[in-house]
């Protein structure tokens, strides 16, 4: 009974009453369970090419679990003043982290995006993301009527991101570059910036995204086969028409988890940008779809929480919390949207399922200060109702002693109409008197 009655309570709708979100933690924990069984799936050819170890990924997924796991329960204990003050210190690390990689990083694919320490590599562009919405929600929370009033206010933060689009380019890695920019212009947009910076801004993207594709014959080479993917299916578009494939053979319930085809050396990075490839073969339609749910509300808990922490005048903690969900959001569309054929091949990986450690412990990092913005707000408002119970109780002493003295005025009125009524009444003497 003891467990069915805990279980009950992660579901409990007076979520209020609790001092953190279990819906969230829930959720988070259960897109970790299924990223670690698909990761065991896919991997596996993978692993015995490499190492003759079936399990290599999966053993070193799971030490990325762990370490997930333990970074999340500190995270959780610091406060969010912490992070306001040592903004600038992440966003001058991320910046060094970049201009490291491109002096002594590892090359993979032709990128330089990876810094080797030991047995596992670290990929800074993952936690520049987390530094970025920091940074922003620090600029907007001093700076927020300037960005309102002023051009001058929404070009600030965009300079400073720029120089970091700047080595995402370098390495180059335009994927992590377009989730930087979307969030940057998702948070402030939610912080009411004038819409016509907004435009002139988004015509520069725009127009900047056209050259770097069109400059670059790799780039040019995935958007004519995102166009036009079976005109050359074992050329430029050779993975996204494996990854159709596999979403083809998945079906309304998939193969069978294990049964997976286009695992076995047909689709390149299969356990991690083109996981969901894999889950939807193995896993079919259904289970493509229970993943999708379970990242949209991951999404929309990021949201409500920096909501209701806006509402309490939160500033610093909401921005946070908003910008972390459309990080979540962007990054989920995309990889999901690559694996699927609806937009060009990004190297993005599917938030808490892929594999890779940097990915993996950056979000776990930025989920536990979700948690943390909604415990203090919790707390915030547990404080408010405190105090509002403690002012009800000593205002209805006042009024009692209000009303007794508000009484004493009409009892003196009626002891003077009784007396007057009584002297009326002749007295014994008189009586006496006029006998």
């Amino acid at each position: 009974m003891r467990i069915v009655s805990k279980v009950r309570s992660l579901f409990d709708s007076r979520t209020d009453q609790q001092a953190y979100d279990r819906q969230l933690l829930l959720v988070t924990f259960t897109l970790m369970a299924v990223g670690m069984v698909i990761v065991a799936s896919a991997s596996i050819p993978e692993g015995i090419a490499l190492s003759d170890d079936p399990f290599r990924f999966l053993k070193r997924h799971l030490i990325y679990i762990f370490i997930c796991l333990g970074v999340l329960a500190g995270v959780v204990c610091v406060q969010m003043e912490h992070w306001y003050k040592s903004q600038g210190l992440l966003l001058t690390l991320a910046f060094i982290g970049l201009l490291a990689v491109l002096v002594i990083g590892t090359e993979v694919n032709g990128s330089y995006r990876w810094l080797r320490l030991g047995p596992f590599n670290i990929q800074p562009s993952e936690f520049s993301k987390l530094a970025v919405v920091l940074f922003l929600a620090g600029y907007l929370s001093r700076r927020q009527q300037e960005v309102i009033d002023t051009i001058k206010g929404f070009i600030k933060p965009i300079i400073i991101l720029s120089v970091f689009a700047l080595l995402l380019l370098l390495q180059p890695d335009l994927g992590s570059t377009v989730v930087i920019v979307v969030i940057m212009m998702g948070m402030l947009f939610i912080a009411d910036a004038r819409l016509i910076s907004f435009i002139g801004i988004g015509v520069s993207l725009l127009a900047v995204t056209v050259v770097l594709i069109v400059t670059s014959p790799y780039r040019m080479a995935r958007v004519f086969g995102f166009l036009d993917p079976w005109a050359d299916p074992f050329g430029r578009s050779y993975q996204l028409t494996q990854s159709l494939m596999a979403f083809g053979r998945g079906g309304w319930f998939g193969e069978g988890l294990g049964n997976s085809v286009q695992k076995l050396d047909y689709l390149p990075e299969a356990h991690t940008d083109f996981i969901m490839a894999i889950l939807a073969e193995e896993l079919g339609f259904v289970g493509v779809s229970v993943v999708i749910i379970l990242e949209f509300i991951l999404v929309y808990k990021a949201f409500n929480i920096g909501k209701k922490a806006l509402q309490q005048n939160m500033v610093f903690s909401g921005y946070a919390a908003i910008g972390i969900a459309i990080w979540f959001a962007f990054q989920t569309g995309v990889n999901v949207g690559a694996a699927s054929g609806i937009v060009p091949t990004k190297g993005l990986t599917l938030p808490l399922v892929s594999y890779g450690g940097s990915s993996l412990i950056t979000i776990a990092i930025a989920v536990a200060i979700l948690l943390r913005v909604d415990f203090e707000r919790r707390q915030a408002s547990s404080q408010v109702r405190i105090t509002k119970i403690k002012a009800a109780k000593s205002k209805k002493p006042a009024e009692k002693t209000k009303e007794i003295n508000a009484q004493k005025p009409d009892q003196k009125q009626e002891k003077t109409k009784a007396a007057e009524i009584i002297n009326l009444y002749p007295k014994q003497e008189e009586i006496d008197e006029t006998k």
